[in-house]
């Protein structure tokens, strides 16, 4: 015989776990620790959102463009890391509502000259493909996109060392890596800024809307009662806050 609330209680043992490659990508996240723990931004989401559902939290590392179908396949709840909700994604996984809208960024050798998309022309510019990124190297006219398909634990360390090496000339990704990267790093500079407003979510099965729903529904509380400001001035604090 089932005991009154046994599933609950079952269901809520049960680990949130979540998808993201295991990077140095600081504010967003750190690579896991010793100990298995992450810090940054999203994981600090990721920890509001465990704690707020009753369930501890399980991060599960897989290559960049393998994200999405490990939560097709259900080995995930979801991805929570860098998942821009572009039309694309949105063919593959539903989304929560979002837990941050970010700029995109492009990033140069220190010294290189380029202020604006018109200096681009002629240069190689590195994009993860399929992303909002690439879409947004694709627009500069005259520049020759590289795409960078993910196949790696660390995508974005591999553009870094692509154009620190020279293979490249410059690198698309989203405000929140490379602004203090540009201030800190010698050898980089943030050329500059496009104002794209990308929302990010949290990707899940099309066939979990359950999940869906709780996951948003979470989501939803720790945006309104402040808790998710709270993260994001921690470790966004040169960011606006969106919501």
């Amino acid at each position: 015989m089932t005991v009154a609330g046994e599933s609950e209680k079952d269901e809520m043992s049960n680990p949130l776990r979540l998808a993201c490659i295991d990077a140095d990508a600081p504010p967003l996240f750190l690579p896991i620790d010793e100990a298995g723990n992450r810090e940054g931004y999203e994981p600090a989401v990721a920890r509001l959102l465990a704690e707020e559902l009753g369930r501890p939290l399980e991060w599960v590392v897989v290559p960049w463009n393998d994200m999405l179908p490990s939560a097709q396949r259900h080995e995930v709840d979801g991805v929570l890391c860098g998942q821009g909700i572009i039309p694309s994604r949105l063919e593959q996984v539903d989304f929560t509502r979002p837990y941050g809208v970010f700029h995109e960024g492009v990033l140069i050798r220190r010294g290189e000259g380029v202020s604006g998309p018109e200096d681009l022309v002629g240069k190689r510019v590195a994009a993860i493909a399929a992303s909002a990124n690439m879409t947004l190297a694709e627009s500069f006219e005259g520049a020759e996109v590289v795409p960078f398909g993910g196949e790696s634990d660390d995508v974005y360390a591999e553009m870094l060392e692509a154009l620190r090496t020279g293979e490249v000339d410059a690198v698309v990704d989203d405000d929140v890596v490379f602004v203090p990267l540009g201030e800190a790093d010698p050898t980089f500079e943030l050329a500059f800024t496009v104002q794209t407003g990308n929302r990010w979510g949290i990707g899940v099965a099309k066939d979990r809307p359950e999940t869906l729903a709780e996951l948003d529904g979470a989501l939803a509380r720790i945006i309104e009662d402040g808790r998710l400001r709270k993260a994001w001035e921690e470790w966004l604090p040169t960011l606006d806050y969106p919501f």
